[in-house]
């Protein structure tokens, strides 16, 4: 009863992800979206390891009900003996077999088990990990080139207070030797040597403003990448574990009444 009620419930649940999810065939990419922080990146991260851990413990889960089976029915086969005695019987002959219920339970729960779409629900949580485990790149790399102009920026602000700093010690200079009176003899290397410094720092600009192109360009592909890998495993995932949890639930159920139909057919008839 307790796992019926539980493949129900989870169906459910996977039938209301998957109506829910369909809806994202609506969403679009913004014109400028968002990029992946990394607080984004590790969530991504985490939910790879988790669906991992989902597709393990489904395999474990469907592997481990098996082996009960089997070790319970070896269990039986060990220690069953009959409860019945009689005293017209010869202590010589053998004990009659006894064939309890939960034998053709077990056989009828190992023979629906193997009848289960098991690997249709794998496949779909591995196919998911993959996904997720893709995108994982595609963000490092974003990530990657996020952090590389924000390092170029930094350089950017440094060159430029330097410069700045630079700039305002050497006119100081300049204005307290009185170079300024006499421009033609001192201007034209000062001028170069103040030049020199700008376009160092104008090169530091140029690359910066590559770099940030293409770092949204890159944040722009990895939405859209993202996106269409969701829209089109997201629902097939939940649509194949809203099949699965309602063809575990209907397996239960069933097992559920041939164990106890043949208990109150012997209630009756004692």
């Amino acid at each position: 009863m307790g796992m019926a009620n539980m493949w129900s419930s989870m169906h459910r649940h996977h039938k209301s992800q998957f109506l829910i999810i369909s809806g994202i065939r609506a969403f679009e990419v913004p014109p400028v979206p968002r990029e992946t922080t990394d607080l984004h990146y590790k969530q991504t991260c985490e939910l790879r390891d988790i669906v991992r851990e989902w597709h393990m413990q489904f395999d474990k889960l469907m592997e481990h009900q098996k082996g009960y089976i089997r070790a319970l029915n070896a269990w039986l086969k060990l220690n069953l003996i009959s409860i019945e005695s009689n005293l017209k019987e010869k202590v010589s002959s053998p004990p009659r077999q006894v064939e309890p219920p939960i034998k053709n339970l077990l056989y009828a729960w190992h023979d629906q088990l193997e009848r289960l779409p098991v690997e249709l629900a794998k496949t779909a949580i591995k196919s998911f990990t993959e996904v997720i485990s893709n995108i994982v790149l595609l963000q490092e790399e974003e990530v990657s080139l996020r952090r590389r102009c924000d390092e170029t920026r930094r350089d950017l602000d440094r060159k430029r207070a330097q410069f700045e700093d630079w700039h305002r010690r050497y006119t100081e200079r300049k204005a307290s030797q009185g170079e300024e009176a006499n421009p033609e003899a001192a201007n034209t290397p000062s001028l170069d040597h103040v030049n020199e410094r700008r376009i160092a720092i104008e090169e530091v600009e140029i690359r910066l403003k590559e770099e940030e192109k293409l770092h949204l360009r890159l944040a722009r592909q990895v939405r859209e990448k993202t996106l269409a890998n969701l829209r089109m495993h997201l629902p097939e995932l939940f649509r194949n574990m809203a099949d699965f949890s309602f063809f575990c639930h209907d397996m239960y159920s069933s097992l559920r009444k041939s164990a106890v139909l043949p208990m109150l057919r012997d209630e009756v008839q004692g």
